[in-house]
């Protein structure tokens, strides 16, 4: 590939600006690059979205509160928009796009990390297109109102968080009903959009520009996705939707009984009891409702690696797959997604115990 322009240096810089929550040195380096004659898209997709995983990784390995993370953030958003502004009018409309290429931008419903999806309409932009951007957390009923009123020629739905998976398969849906393909992007779709395509999704993307390049490669879209969701997977999710208050109700005294270190402890207040179990229920009923394990396996890997980090003990974990495993015999999916993730979880405690 190559070189976009921006140097080492330049992307250590803007990490020290995220870090300080400095937004107008961001912004000024950013647009600076910009002005030196590097692409705004280049700007967007190489040094801020890079930068941004980063922050979450800062996150994720305890080095960086919720707090920081935030303020990070929202330094990269006011990025993007001082960057696109820079931009505004000096891209030229590729063969194909322009005004006749009219895009709406959405997150999955129950999804807040905007980034990504605001990230993905500014590229848009400069590519030439139309696009009409919605934010965060989208419900069907919002894309399909949107859909009806503005007649877009495809839908990009942004999925960060794969729990949120059932909840994208409705807006998929809903723009199958309305006849507008959907492309896809964001690892909660799973590793090259599986769980996208899955749900019936047309196209997935890994990044914004891999969205604008299959786009303009095949304009207009043509709706070709065809959803793979079982109706008994359906149902064992809409048990387990069901039962959730039950078993969070059952879990809670479990954890604290298990791992009373948990409460209280410094950096993990935000994820204590229904956050912290609502978020393995939910991951667990995604991966009954996508049949496959890996969508529970890989939140428990998350969840491992964020409480170590955090001085936590991650064999709670296992503690809350047998507590659960007492409350679900009556679903053979939930059952079989469950010992997948204690396999994984005893595997990961063999392994860390094994010498050098």
């Amino acid at each position: 590939m190559a070189d976009s322009g921006i140097t080492d240096a330049a992307r250590a810089d803007f990490d020290a600006c995220l870090a300080d929550a400095d937004e107008d040195a961001a912004i000024e380096l950013a647009v600076g690059l910009v002005a030196s004659g590097v692409s705004a898209e280049d700007v967007l997709l190489r040094l801020v979205a890079p930068a941004q995983v980063r922050v979450g990784e800062r996150w994720e390995s305890g080095e960086w509160t919720v707090a920081q993370e935030h303020a990070a953030t929202h330094v990269s958003r006011q990025t993007v928009d001082g960057v696109a502004s820079a931009a505004r009018g000096t891209a030229r409309s590729p063969a194909g796009a322009g005004s006749a290429g009219r895009v709406l931008v959405a997150c999955s419903d129950g999804e807040w990390h905007v980034l990504p999806s605001h990230i993905l309409t500014e590229v848009l932009r400069l590519r030439g297109f139309d696009v009409r951007s919605l934010g965060g957390s989208v419900s069907p009923q919002g894309i399909l109102s949107e859909v009806h009123q503005n007649g877009p020629d495809v839908v990009a739905l942004s999925c960060t968080l794969p729990w949120n998976l059932p909840l994208a398969h409705r807006q998929i849906e809903s723009c199958r009903w309305a006849g507008v393909p959907v492309i896809t992007g964001g690892k909660g779709f799973g590793p090259a959009g599986t769980w996208a395509y899955t749900l019936g999704a047309d196209l997935y993307a890994a990044d914004a520009r891999d969205a604008a390049d299959a786009l303009l490669r095949r304009w207009p879209p043509v709706l070709r996705g065809v959803s793979s969701v079982q109706a008994d997977a359906v149902d064992a999710y809409a048990a387990l939707v069901r039962q959730r208050p039950g078993l969070l109700a059952h879990m809670a005294p479990a954890l604290r009984d298990v791992c009373p270190g948990m409460h209280g402890a410094p950096g993990v207040e935000h994820e204590e009891g229904t956050g912290f179990l609502g978020r393995l229920l939910d991951s667990l009923a995604a991966a009954v409702y996508v049949d496959d394990e890996r969508v529970f396996t890989r939140h428990l890997a998350f969840v491992r690696t964020y409480l170590s980090a955090r001085s936590g003990d991650s064999r709670c974990l296992l503690a809350m797959a047998d507590v659960l495993a007492d409350r679900l015999n009556g679903s053979p999916r939930a059952l079989d997604k469950l010992s997948a993730g204690r396999r994984f979880l005893v595997e990961g405690e063999d392994a860390s115990h094994r010498p050098g």
